[in-house]
């Protein structure tokens, strides 16, 4: 006898707009299970496996094959994940948007010069393959955006301090009309978005990171028309301006991710003005170590992150590093928090770490789930150990 809330398989397709033979290929490809099989073998669905369909039919006809789907969908329709998921999505479309009307105009320019010079230009073909071959970056670009999305989320939804991570430091900057301003691995440009009211009008702020996807993001998330902004993709490694260019240069949680960490400074304090600042966040070895302890909890074989970033830069060997090239460097500390009151963005948050947790996980989800739900019931704490390094160019 069928439950209430749960569709057969073939109402679930009816209801879907698909076929009743995508279902059962989904369910063969572990892309989507059903929510319930019974002992006869008979399978079931719910409203929340629309979600996850949803997500699915969206990526597939993004072009993404199905191995790519099963890693960029989660099997959780909570509103904390499916908001994320939408969002994350809503880009997705978006870059696709624009990298057809690339396309377009690309073979447009290529069909007129052919027509007209009975020639072909190899670099601009070479260019428009360049273009085809765009899947695996925004794959990339979903995976990666999707996993700040889902940091920032548990932080803005459950910390202490009130005043948040981005106001606090765009305080410590001490913007003036005027200023030259440089950030490096600016992301989706969180940290001026939001700050925006506070931003002075004559300023020149350039946002850069490696990825094209992240700097599309920060440009429609400010205001592709905002004056004061400049998007430039670059490695960090070198700096493409002359010496003596900004007044202000932030690195925001990226230096522990960069190669050559003391190369990166030297370029740094070379495009700084005299008397101009690098402003560098990172963490202490005591950050978020409560979830790290969960998991293990949960299964001691798991591991968030196969890097302990902070022992490449972090709170307690910052300063070292930076006085080869800064004879002035003070430390603050963000005094913060978490209070996480529901399971989902905590889950989200997990998933979304560098770590091998995906391995141990996957199989037994909605036991982490409820385990994750048990531990945040009466409020689960999480310590916070992070700030910024403001290093004075003398």
């Amino acid at each position: 006898m069928k439950k209430p809330g749960y569709y057969s398989s073939g109402e679930f397709a009816r209801m879907a707009g698909v076929t009743l033979r995508t279902i059962r290929y989904y369910d063969k490809q572990n892309i989507l299970k059903p929510s319930l099989v019974t002992e006869a073998g008979a399978r079931f669905y719910t409203d929340e496996d629309f979600a996850r369909l949803q997500q699915i039919l969206l990526l597939k006809y993004l072009g993404f094959s199905l191995d790519d789907i099963r890693e960029m969908t989660f099997a959780d329709a909570d509103y904390h994940f499916l908001l994320n998921s939408l969002n994350i999505q809503l880009k997705l479309v978006q870059d696709r948007i624009e990298k057809m009307q690339l396309m377009e105009r690309a073979i447009q320019d290529t069909e007129e010069e052919v027509r007209a010079t009975h020639t072909v230009d190899w670099n601009r073909m070479l260019n428009l393959i360049h273009l085809t071959g765009m899947e695996e970056s925004l794959k990339k670009q979903y995976q990666n955006a999707s996993n700040i999305s889902a940091r920032i989320s548990l932080h803005s939804l459950y910390s202490q301090n009130k005043q948040g991570w981005f106001p606090w430091i765009f305080h410590q900057l001490g913007l003036k009309p005027k200023m030259k301003v440089l950030e490096i691995g600016c992301g989706d440009g969180a940290l001026w978005k939001s700050n925006m009211q506070n931003i002075p009008d004559e300023v020149e702020i350039t946002l850069s990171d490696v990825s094209e996807g992240m700097l599309r993001d920060a440009r429609r998330e400010l205001g592709g028309e905002d004056q004061r902004f400049i998007f430039q993709a670059f490695d960090c490694h070198k700096l493409p301006y002359e010496s003596e260019t900004f007044d202000i240069v932030i690195a925001n949680h990226v230096l522990f991710y960069c190669q050559d960490i003391p190369k990166v400074c030297r370029e740094v304090k070379r495009v700084l003005k005299q008397g101009g600042v690098f402003v560098c966040s990172t963490y202490g070895n005591r950050h978020m170590k409560e979830v790290s302890l969960l998991v293990q909890e949960f299964d001691n074989r798991i591991v968030l992150s196969a890097d302990r970033l902070y022992e490449r830069f972090g709170m307690e060997n910052g300063r070292e590093i930076l006085e080869k090239c800064f004879q002035e460097v003070e430390w603050r500390l963000y005094e913060d928090s978490l209070l996480v009151t529901e399971a989902e963005a905590l889950i989200s948050y997990i998933l979304s770490c560098h770590g091998n947790q995906a391995q141990y996980i996957g199989e037994r989800y909605t036991e982490f789930r409820s385990f994750v739900k048990e531990k945040t019931e009466d409020g689960f704490y999480i310590t916070k150990e992070a700030g910024i390094f403001l290093c004075e160019n003398r």
